[in-house]
């Protein structure tokens, strides 16, 4: 069994964030969830300080390969998280980690320090991939940036943190350095890959309404072995890889690249019970492959 961050987790695999609605399965299927729930961590769509809509639609595009999504994050805010979501996920059979994003330190840190107040949450997620008020670029994609953020909100929680990385930027493993010394007790990787699709037959016409979004599925497995690779070597605190898994072999690839846990996200749309299968599936790799021991 795979120790997280102090956690003691059945097996690796996890849910990628705003990828499993848990609350809306716990609706259709009932105390059932419980028995099968697919992951042996929670970790729950993004919250942010106020709430938002998220973005106009269209929402989302199929790409060969992937889906390009350009969701915007909508959610009930941290007062409506903590009154109305927090009580049904701490139901959960496992561990839930809380995944928050601000655009400036001082909403980062009231949302820290909220959560790491509450015993329900056993790790919190930074989402870094926001942009900057101040800078205009993504919080996590500058290295000494994102340390200025860490060290300004490690200090208001004993609560683990993981820092959720930016694939964006020109040196993935730098950026986790920094966030390792500033006192990330993991990082994740890697988000989706920004980017664009046009309208059929409609010349210079994005379709998405947000113009861009973030391209996730398997077009992206092999961009996240690399960087999850890259950052593995780099730092010593537990790495949480994703992008692309659909299959115990892939989740075993990752693992193999330096993933202490796998995140399944994309795959979960077109296969609810994706988890708990890509775990069996691992399961079996290492059964029948000794050497595989580690799994």
């Amino acid at each position: 069994m795979p120790d997280f961050c102090g956690l003691e987790l059945a097996h690796p695999i996890v849910n990628g964030s705003g990828t499993f609605d848990a609350i809306a399965a716990r609706r259709a299927f009932g105390d059932e969830l419980d028995a099968a729930f697919p992951f042996s961590a929670f970790v729950s769509k993004t919250i942010t300080l106020a709430p938002r809509e998220g973005n106009p639609p269209p929402r989302l595009w199929e790409a060969a390969g992937g889906l390009l999504n350009s969701i915007g994050l909508p959610n009930k805010g941290l007062e409506g998280y903590l009154a109305e979501d927090l009580p049904e996920l701490a139901r959960l059979p496992v561990p839930l980690i809380t995944n928050v994003m601000g655009s400036t330190v001082e909403e980062v840190a009231a949302l820290v320090e909220a959560l790491g107040e509450r015993e329900e949450v056993a790790a919190i997620e930074l989402n870094v991939s926001c942009p900057n008020v101040r800078t205009g670029l993504d919080l996590g994609a500058d290295a000494a940036e994102l340390g200025r953020v860490l060290r300004a909100v490690r200090p208001l929680t004993a609560t683990p943190l993981i820092v959720k990385l930016t694939p964006n930027t020109a040196d993935v493993a730098s950026v986790a350095a920094a966030a390792e010394e500033a006192g990330a007790d993991a990082v994740s990787l890697i988000n989706t890959l920004r980017g664009m699709a046009m309208q059929p037959g409609r010349a210079g016409r994005p379709w998405l309404g947000a113009r861009t979004g973030g391209l996730s599925g398997p077009a992206v497995r092999h961009v996240a072995l690399a960087q999850v690779a890259a950052v593995a070597s780099r730092v010593a605190v537990p790495v949480v890889g994703m992008g692309g898994v659909t299959s115990g072999r892939d989740a075993l690839e990752l693992l193999h690249a330096g993933a202490t846990l796998v995140a399944v996200g994309t795959e979960s749309f077109r296969d609810p019970a994706a988890g708990r299968r890509i775990s069996g599936e691992l399961s079996e790799l290492a059964a029948n492959r000794p050497f595989v021991s580690e799994v």
